[in-house]
């Protein structure tokens, strides 16, 4: 590679860096993600995403108006193979608290789930229990997950396929139980940008060997479907999200959200003037009579009386 090379390559590092600093920073904020004081648990996977994620987060920690603490927690499923010494020497290298918490739901998902099936949904509730109940422990006030902006979209298509609700992923959860708070500072990143930025950075990354083998799962196809859109048609995949920040629930059909049985008319007031010309009547059945017993606004010229014909 030569020198010029070397600068260009550079330059685009440092181009996405900034990119996704700035798409971090403007969903945090967006969303009041991360406070003065909080202490922010990063779940650590050891994917390029919550890499990247930790990453951000320790770099916006530095330059921000507010003061933060991030404490970096892997869960250590015990599949089998799982490298268990990756993650302690990055944190170690990077001079930042962290935790290694052991539980083996590895064992609890391959008895539960029959073979062939699916085994995420069980994999990520183990897990989210697992996190919630530690995150109180260690005292973290947010939970920060490495979920990205086509996350969220292939979530939505799955709940709308497969689950008939119109639900994705948010970027700030509050747990049901109201005892912990979920962010994704990833949420207006894209994939392929994170996908770059790991390949540039080299972190280690350690594949799952419980469920991305899994080719048939239907988050896979609905992946494609979406490749398929966003290569067609750049720009689909952020207006899909877009979206979701812009629901009007009179347009949609969910009576609990909108009071669909009790939409009355009202007239009392003088109508505003529409952006077209009045219209006109070329024919009509009924008398002028009839037409102002429905106190229509026809013009009397333009009535046909049917009863003299």
């Amino acid at each position: 590679m030569t020198e010029a090379d070397n600068r260009k390559a550079t330059f685009e590092a440092n181009k996405l860096q900034k990119r996704l600093r700035s798409k971090v920073g403007k969903a945090i904020a967006d969303y009041n993600m991360i406070e003065e004081g909080d202490v922010v648990m990063a779940a650590i996977s050891g994917g390029k995403d919550s890499f990247a994620m930790l990453d951000i987060l320790l770099s916006l920690k530095k330059s921000a108006p507010i003061k933060f603490d991030v404490i970096a927690v892997n869960l250590d499923q015990k599949q089998p193979g799982f490298p268990a010494h990756i993650l302690p020497n990055y944190f170690e290298s990077l001079d930042i608290p962290y935790y290694i918490i052991d539980k083996d739901t590895y064992s609890v998902v391959k008895q539960k789930v029959p073979e062939g099936k699916t085994t995420c949904g069980l994999c990520s509730r183990l897990r989210r229990g697992t996190l919630y109940s530690f995150a109180e422990e260690i005292g973290a006030t947010k939970i920060a997950l490495g979920h990205h902006m086509d996350d969220i979209v292939e979530t939505l298509f799955l709940n709308m396929f497969f689950g008939a609700k119109l639900k994705a992923m948010p970027p700030k959860l509050r747990a049901d139980d109201g005892r912990n708070t979920v962010i994704r500072p990833l949420s207006y990143a894209r994939e392929k940008d994170l996908i770059a930025f790991a390949e540039i950075r080299q972190y280690p990354i350690i594949p799952c060997n419980l469920c991305g083998s899994q080719e048939n799962l239907q988050r896979q196809n609905i992946k494609a479907l979406l490749n398929s859109w966003d290569a067609q048609t750049p720009g689909r995949i952020e207006n899909i999200f877009k979206s979701l920040k812009n629901v009007s629930p009179s347009q949609l059909a969910d009576t609990e959200l909108f009071d669909f049985a009790n939409l009355p008319i009202d007239r009392s007031a003088p109508r505003e003037a529409y952006d077209f010309s009045k219209e006109t009547v070329s024919s009509t059945n009924l008398s002028t009579a009839l037409a102002n017993s429905l106190e229509t606004n026809i013009d009397d010229s333009l009535i046909i009386d049917v009863s003299q014909v």
